[in-house]
């Protein structure tokens, strides 16, 4: 009986996700989502109870695809550059076939009490999935990441990707690729501020910045 509930909640998601692919966010209700799984609505109402949480859904399985793509480009990297293009460079793959909708996820997600929220208690698994993803990268980067920068490293670049997700949403240039030029260029930046934090002066700076950004996480 499990295998058969589990089974029909995957069903509707896959449905319910490739209609916001075909015909797009507003278009896809949770009535025609049943009707192409087969199920009644309310048996889809027990499963999902609005198209936020198949949006949810939709995130969690974004990120999975996301670890994946990101630790098959990471075992061939080796600069914290080229490693943080690799990351976010999946991440822009995996999100390509949603970009239609990107702009109704943006203002599912702003809502302080959505599931889909990025900072919310209902995505810390994805969020959390997401985060590894960018530990991976600092903690394999050779030359390594000086140490006093590799515990909070990863959560900023994780910042870094919201924003570039952002960007990547509202971007109409011809596969996104002003985003894609946007993570070509910062990655090296990054790296490079980053390894001025041996420098005297230079590091206390980077110092300061790691204690404000300290200071609002916690």
């Amino acid at each position: 009986m499990a295998a058969k509930s589990e089974q029909t909640r995957q069903k509707l998601a896959e449905v319910a996700l490739r209609m916001f692919r075909e015909i797009g966010f507003e278009k896809t209700t949770m009535r025609a989502i049943a009707a192409e799984a087969g199920v009644s609505a309310g048996n889809a109402y027990y499963y999902f109870e609005s198209k936020d949480s198949l949006v949810h859904e939709l995130y969690v399985q974004v990120q999975a695809e996301h670890a994946e793509r990101a630790a098959g480009a990471l075992a061939t990297t080796g600069g914290l550059a080229e490693r943080l293009k690799a990351v976010l460079h999946a991440g822009l793959d995996v999100m390509a076939p949603y970009h239609r909708f990107g702009a109704d996820f943006v203002a599912t997600a702003i809502r302080p009490t959505s599931p889909v929220n990025p900072f919310s208690t209902a995505s810390t698994p994805a969020r959390e999935a997401s985060l590894e993803i960018f530990r991976q990268a600092v903690d394999g980067a050779r030359p390594a990441v000086p140490k006093k920068l590799r515990s909070d490293l990863p959560e900023l670049l994780w910042l870094c990707y919201m924003g570039v997700t952002l960007f990547w949403v509202y971007d109409t240039s011809e596969g996104q690729q002003r985003t894609r030029r946007l993570v070509d260029g910062a990655a090296p930046l990054i790296a490079r501020g980053l390894g001025l934090a041996r420098v005297p002066g230079v590091g206390k700076v980077l110092d300061d910045v790691l204690n404000l950004s300290r200071s609002v996480r916690s």
